[in-house]
């Protein structure tokens, strides 16, 4: 596989898991429509857009919007976050073809309304990565 296979591999590793499973936090993959009713619900956007250490790897940010319902509050969102970090932050997934991403510290942001549901609370949860590809 190519470094971006890998690394969309481990990514949704970490949220295919039995434990992320049991948070029963609904997970999406970015350009995915939501057809279910959910009110809270995360959507996982890869952004690889820096230069890796060799031609097999590459650095980036991984964009997690948090859907929660709108009117409700911003604690919701902050658990979330919260369960992010504990899967996330400052960990490192080595694969069995010895290719790894590292997760580094993280960010949130409240964005507000969602635009294409006013129903919905979005929020944005950011954390820079290095995947390291073998030669």
């Amino acid at each position: 596989m190519g470094k971006y296979t890998e690394l969309e591999t481990d990514v949704y590793s970490i949220f295919s898991t039995a434990a992320w499973k049991a948070e029963k936090i609904s997970t999406y993959p970015n350009n995915f429509i939501v057809t279910k009713n959910v009110s809270n619900f995360i959507r996982v956007n890869i952004i690889p857009s820096g230069k890796g250490v060799n031609v097999s790897s590459v650095s980036g940010i991984l964009i997690i919007d948090i859907f929660t319902i709108a009117g409700e509050g911003t604690k919701t969102i902050s658990l979330i976050a919260d369960k992010l970090d504990q899967y996330l932050k400052a960990k490192t997934i080595v694969t069995s073809g010895h290719n790894a991403t590292q997760f580094l510290g993280s960010a949130l942001s409240f964005v507000g309304s969602d635009s294409a549901d006013p129903s919905l609370f979005r929020s944005t949860y950011t954390i820079p990565f290095n995947f390291y590809g073998v030669l």
